[in-house]
């Protein structure tokens, strides 16, 4: 009989604001479905069934944001006789599973702390208490067994009092397989810097304009695209007033694009721009090195492992704007070391595998559930 696995998220990889984690999470547990009975519960998404099959997972979409602790406490006590393990993953929201799930039984899953995406992105009161309590938040956990995806997370998790001992950090994988190097596009004539994600000021997205800002000083041709869901209030509000009249011209704003055409434009692009606060790693950074592009980051949690510290990127020493223009004119200032850069970026990319990560996930499955069932305890 297969043992069952249940995963607690706050999104599922078909939620509108899936990103990297759910990506992630999809694919790691699509790898064991086969030989595992996985159910992932998360709330309900507008237009979305209730429940369907994805890649030998089942998706049970029941409740709102605010109800779904709730909803997943009471999923877990009716069918708690036939759960070996429960996935709690922490992305902001978390499950309080200590509260209810058997020590034995439960998993904290993580990307990232949230340290300051909660004053970027929400207004007092709630972004004070968000901050205040995290630390308290995680120490719940300090008894579990934790998987993470990145060192800087492992680091931080030591630093709240989680042991090192019980964390576990998987690889990252891609989407596709890099590029062959005869398969990159060839770069644009025109400088060209390419920022792909949300308009989110934690995301950087204003500091990735002040930065283009900044160079068009010293390169006026170059030129920024913007992939992404386009937020014309953002742009009115936030955007265009740090964006000087005369070069908005060379700010393009692509919104949603197919996956092919953002890679053909990620291999045609100079460097990518990715001044994020925080990530678990950082998926785009490793795409982007799949086709041949290096990226700029800012010194930050999970960005400085995509990119090793600088030696697959470039990444800034401290996190504004003027250092992140600094680092963008390197790239143009010095073709030598950028073709050292991106080469060795692309070939860690051919490194990242899907498969590697579910098969690291597996072994430390089966690890876990050996312990538990020498030890009598699973269902």
């Amino acid at each position: 009989m297969k043992p069952t696995i249940l995963c607690l998220s706050w999104r599922d990889i078909k939620h509108p604001k899936a990103g990297g984690a759910e990506v992630f999470t999809h694919e790691m547990l699509s790898f064991v479905a086969p030989r595992y009975n996985i159910i992932h519960l998360s709330p309900h998404i507008e237009g979305r069934k209730d429940e369907e099959w994805i890649d030998g997972v089942r998706y049970i979409r029941t409740g709102t944001d605010a109800s779904s602790i709730v909803g997943a406490r009471r999923y877990y006590k009716a069918h708690e006789e036939e759960i070996d393990l429960v996935i709690d993953q922490m992305n902001t929201h978390h499950f309080f599973t200590p509260f209810y799930v058997p020590e034995h039984k439960r998993i904290l899953f993580i990307h990232q702390l949230t340290r300051e995406i909660w004053r970027i992105n929400l207004s007092p009161p709630m972004s004070w208490v968000g901050a205040w309590t995290e630390t308290s938040r995680l120490r719940l956990y300090r008894q579990n067994d934790v998987l993470t995806v990145s060192q800087s997370t492992a680091d931080d998790l030591v630093a709240v009092g989680i042991p090192e001992s019980h964390i576990t950090i998987l690889p990252e994988g891609l989407n596709f397989t890099p590029w062959p190097e005869d398969a990159w596009y060839p770069k644009e004539k025109r400088p060209t810097f390419l920022y792909v994600g949300r308009m989110s000021a934690y995301k950087g997205i204003n500091d990735a304009v002040k930065a283009f800002a900044s160079i068009k000083h010293d390169f006026p041709t170059a030129q920024l695209w913007i992939i992404g869901k386009k937020n014309e209030a953002y742009i009115t509000e936030q955007l265009n007033p740090i964006t000087p009249e005369e070069i908005r011209s060379d700010v393009h704003y692509f919104g949603f694009v197919s996956e092919e055409e953002k890679l053909e434009r990620m291999s045609r692009a100079t460097a990518l721009l990715f001044p994020s606060r925080r990530e678990g790693w950082g998926l785009t950074v490793s795409e982007a090195a799949a086709v041949g592009t290096p990226t700029v980051v800012y010194d930050a949690p999970g960005l400085r492992d995509a990119v090793q510290y600088g030696k697959l990127g470039y990444m800034t020493m401290a996190q504004t704007a003027e250092a992140l223009a600094l680092e963008m004119r390197r790239c143009l200032n010095d073709p030598g070391h950028y073709e050292t850069v991106r080469h060795d970026a692309h070939t860690f990319a051919k490194t990242l595998q899907w498969s590697r990560t579910g098969e690291v996930f597996e072994q430390w499955l089966n690890q876990k559930l050996g312990i538990l069932i020498q030890e009598g305890r699973t269902s």
